[in-house]
């Protein structure tokens, strides 16, 4: 007698009134379930009308909850304007929407993520706040800025370098006080390197002489157009950064303080950390600013610094209430490792590559802080020996952003260790584990004498 096949158990519904988008640059595939509507599968134009109109529609359907896949920046302004309408919306990470081989178009696709959508097998990308989102957008505007201005940097060392003046060999950045006021000389028209050389700044190490001596070379006119244009092009971004950091500064003191009113934090003390201002740092003192959002001081954390400080608040926000704990913080980070587990046995371990704009800054702080005197140098230096300096840039990585979990959740201030506790503890922790191995092999360890 022929056996039946079992039938497979259905799923439960968990979104019912769940929709699905497919987002593209002209057209928006939407689908709705069958039972809402005659029609459950439209196309939207892109225009804000057409927008208005998707909402309408999925008003009408009684749809409560979207899902789209975040392709690009289109989908953007239909997050937004579907999040204003009331709707939770899931802005979901293209590779949990594998299509089935063969099977692949907008009418299709949109199908596909409905369908996923309502059986609950969808998760959320993460969204920090609004006015995060806010705050995010201008740093980023703000980073693209100096990367277009670092660019006529080098096409002034360019034109430098093609006339023979030789100032990068006597000044360690030619966009500094000397050598700003060198190079709009130059630009004015001025060419005698003794006169150009008197520009000199106090604090500049390079004597007069051996400025003097680099700025004697040949002006040409077209290098001397080129570096003209190139300063002008230099000047211009440095204007739009200054608005940027005008802006940023309003931006946050719009930001409301999440720490509780009747419990205010301390007054911010002085900076521990000398000479860490950067260059390209806004003008205005974001260490309080930060403070006076988080009340509690991230850039005290060994290897944050002001900027450092700011990508992290703006990526990742100030409400912590979105990861459970802090494992799961640095999974969603990419900075934990990835267990492939078959037959009970972990086969290969490795940490998830990610695009987090969180976890490089991270990833930067910890190659900052390997070369400082504290707890967090000292565990980097000492990884690195045992397994090299990538996974020893990941595990600090994933150790500061344990701190700065801590920190954010729950509103406590950093403290260093110091690196001599730190190698005491570690010393002791050896020492136990040397123990409990002599043990193991029926030894006892006996100290040796202290030298005389």
């Amino acid at each position: 007698m022929k056996k039946s096949k079992p039938t497979p158990a259905s799923l439960p519904l968990v979104n019912p009134k769940a929709a699905g988008l497919d987002i593209g640059a002209r057209a928006i595939w939407a689908c709705v379930p069958a039972d809402r509507d005659p029609t459950p599968v439209r196309a939207f134009g892109t225009f804000t009308p057409d927008l208005e109109s998707l909402a309408d529609w999925l008003a009408q359907a009684g749809v409560t909850t979207v899902a789209m896949e975040s392709t690009g920046v289109y989908w953007i302004p239909v997050f937004e304007l579907l999040e204003a309408r009331g709707l939770e919306v899931y802005l979901v990470n293209a590779r949990h929407l594998k299509n089935v081989p063969g099977r692949k178009s907008d009418v299709q696709d949109c199908q596909w993520i409905q369908r996923l959508h309502s059986y609950g097998l969808l998760s959320a990308s993460f969204r920090p706040e609004a006015e995060m989102v806010a705050l995010r957008a201008y740093l980023r505007q703000r980073a693209m800025l100096l990367a277009y201005r670092a660019a006529h940097i080098q096409h002034m060392q360019k034109a430098l370098q093609q006339m023979n003046v030789q100032l990068t060999q006597v000044l360690s950045d030619i966009t500094g006080v000397t050598g700003l006021q060198i190079i709009r000389a130059i630009v004015a028209g001025e060419r005698d390197p003794l006169v150009l050389a008197q520009l000199r700044d106090p604090r500049c190490k390079s004597s007069q002489d051996e400025i003097a001596k680099a700025l004697t070379g040949h002006y040409q006119a077209e290098h001397l157009f080129a570096l003209q244009q190139a300063l002008g092009l230099y000047d211009f971004y440095t204007q739009q950064v200054e608005a940027c950091d005008a802006v940023l500064e309003s931006q946050y003191a719009a930001l409301r303080p999440v720490w509780d009113e009747d419990d205010p934090p301390p007054s911010l003390g002085p900076d521990r950390k000398v000479n860490s201002h950067s260059k390209n740092a806004p003008n205005f003192d974001v260490r309080q600013k930060l403070y006076d959002v988080l009340g509690v001081d991230l850039t005290d954390v060994d290897g944050l610094d002001d900027s450092t400080a700011q990508v992290l608040l703006s990526e990742i926000g100030s409400d912590m209430s979105k990861w459970p704990t802090e494992k799961h913080f640095c999974s969603w980070l990419g900075l934990a490792p990835h267990n492939d587990i078959t037959g009970g046995k972990v086969i290969r371990s490795r940490t998830l590559k990610v695009r987090n704009r969180a976890a490089q800054a991270l990833r930067l702080a910890a190659q900052a802080v390997g070369r400082s005197d504290t707890a967090l140098g000292a565990f980097y230096r000492r990884l690195r020996a045992r397994i090299g300096h990538k996974q020893a840039v990941t595990a600090t990585a994933h150790k500061l952003a344990r701190i700065v979990y801590h920190m954010l959740k729950h509103r406590q201030a950093y403290h260093d260790l110091g690196r001599e506790v730190y190698e005491q503890r570690q010393r002791e922790h050896d020492l136990k584990a040397l123990k409990r191995k002599a043990a193991r092999l029926g030894l006892s360890l006996v100290p040796l004498p202290a030298p005389s």
